[in-house]
């Protein structure tokens, strides 16, 4: 299990374009694109490309005028309610997401996911 990678400190994952070391496939996977230039995740508005999916979905925000929801805190706008959630977090420090290997806690479930 890869998980327990990051619990031991064992990087048995090497790049074999850098050297570089990574804990878990799926890290050395992203890594790789970096120098191989693929980039899969393709706007369907623009021309932009990304090699991680989040990245696109972070891009798609640019091409959203309607952002109906708004931060009380500091007053930033979001097209959709879960980001706001996820945002709001920010100022809370609240932690919902738990590793159930070491019980580290995180603000947002995808740095749970890159954790383990």
């Amino acid at each position: 299990n890869d998980h327990i990678n990051t619990h031991t400190g064992e990087k048995p994952f090497k790049c074999d374009f850098c050297g570089a070391r990574f804990n878990q496939k799926y890290n050395l996977n992203n890594h790789v694109k970096t120098h191989t230039g693929v980039k899969p995740f393709k706007c369907k508005i623009c021309e932009a490309s990304f090699h991680r999916k989040c990245f696109l979905q972070k891009h798609m925000t640019t091409h959203l005028e309607e952002k109906p929801f708004k931060c009380e805190i500091c007053d930033a706008t979001f097209y959709e309610k879960t980001r706001l959630n996820s945002h709001v977090r920010t100022h809370t420090e609240e932690k919902p997401f738990q590793c159930d290997f070491c019980g580290a806690k995180f603000n947002r479930k995808h740095n749970l996911n890159d954790h383990i």
